[in-house]
């Protein structure tokens, strides 16, 4: 399993403002809004998940409470 790279405060806003922007798209273009409903749809995945690979990728890593 992957381990979370993404604070509990900042997932709860990836969640909503991907939420958000998904939601925006449905309203706009018709050609743009399918990419940029997607493009919502993945940031708040990554907020339900956990996991940012662009963040792993960047080394981007939990500071462990001990």
């Amino acid at each position: 399993m992957l381990a979370a790279n993404i604070a509990p405060l900042q997932r709860w806003v990836r969640i909503l403002l991907g939420l958000a922007v998904a939601a925006h798209a449905m309203l706009g273009l018709p050609q743009a809004s399918l990419l940029f409903a997607a493009f919502g749809l993945c940031i708040a995945a990554t907020g339900l998940v956990g996991f940012c690979p662009a963040c792993a990728l960047a080394g981007r890593q939990m500071k462990s409470k001990k």
